[in-house]
């Protein structure tokens, strides 16, 4: 039986904390304040409670490209390159076969698919179920959603299907707003892209930067918007986009290519997140990535 001696009593006042209220604050990220605990928790993985900011590693291309230049061996690729990222996004495929367990790193789950290159690429379908995300602790599922693509309405309704399994185990879903070749990248367009997603209850959302008015989407936009790395830049460029991107504000970047096709990938990696994190310049950045890159 337990010792009753050991409940509190009129002695033990200290220990219940007599005047001191409860702390309740409100959650660092934008929009996201309502959510339940098990799914501020995974936001938590993602996004830095410090900064406020996240650097994911996208190298889920070959879902739908094969075998992606520089991204041939995901596992020589990509396993140096993780200890230095927040979040991982990729397949689950790769993430089975080629990411070791014991590297304890939040995994952004890429949970629709179904095309090739070869077709016509807004023709998804969820190709992930919650449960196979839950068995692998995914942080969040992705979803790419085309806005003006040929099979619109399809996406959009894999996002709505994959946010309300989402809700129900308390998993974040990631938007991503594809661009099809005939949509022009400007504000207008990736503002209303971005919205959508929000409204169609995306806990955050991934977009390509523009050069003007991206702040205006970043405004427009409820939750929390990282920008995709795009196309291979040179560094120095790819660091001005992430510095420009984050001032404007997103809050965090998405890269792939920009990361592995780069000549000293772990170096740049490191200095896109002395920006994103650390507020460094894109010149002391690059600095610092040609440093690491000749040691």
């Amino acid at each position: 039986m337990a010792d009753v001696d050991g409940v509190g009593g009129e002695n033990d006042a200290a220990g219940f904390g007599i005047g001191i209220p409860v702390e309740t604050k409100p959650y660092f990220l934008k929009g996201s304040n309502d959510l339940g605990w098990g799914m501020k928790d995974r936001m938590s993985r993602m996004f830095s409670p410090e900064s406020g900011r996240t650097v994911m590693l996208a190298f889920d291309h070959g879902y739908f490209l094969g075998p992606t230049s520089k991204l041939e061996r995901i596992d020589l690729a990509i396993r140096p390159l993780a200890p230095f990222a927040d979040v991982l996004m990729c397949t689950r495929g790769a993430l089975r076969t080629c990411i070791p367990p014991t590297y304890n790193k939040a995994v952004s789950l890429r949970c629709t698919g179904g095309i090739s290159v070869l077709k016509e690429l807004s023709d998804e379908v969820i190709a992930v179920n919650i449960q196979d995300a839950v068995r692998l602790n995914a942080s969040a599922m992705a979803v790419q959603v085309h806005i003006g693509g040929v099979h619109e309405r399809n996406t959009i309704d894999n996002l709505v299907k994959i946010v309300d399994s989402g809700m129900q185990y308390g998993v974040p879903t990631l938007a991503v707003t594809a661009v099809g070749r005939d949509m022009v990248r400007d504000a207008r367009y990736l503002g209303l892209a971005t919205r959508i997603c929000a409204e169609m209850g995306a806990q955050f959302v991934k977009t390509y930067y523009c050069d003007e008015g991206f702040e205006k989407v970043t405004a427009g936009c409820p939750v929390p918007i990282v920008i995709a790395g795009g196309k291979k830049l040179p560094e120095l460029d790819a660091l001005k986009m992430c510095r420009r991107a984050i001032d404007e504000g997103a809050l965090g970047v998405d890269m792939g290519r920009n990361i592995f096709q780069s000549d000293a990938p772990v170096a740049i990696l490191k200095a896109v997140r002395a920006v994103v994190h650390g507020g460094e310049t894109p010149e002391q950045a690059f600095e610092m990535y040609q440093t690491l890159k000749n040691e």
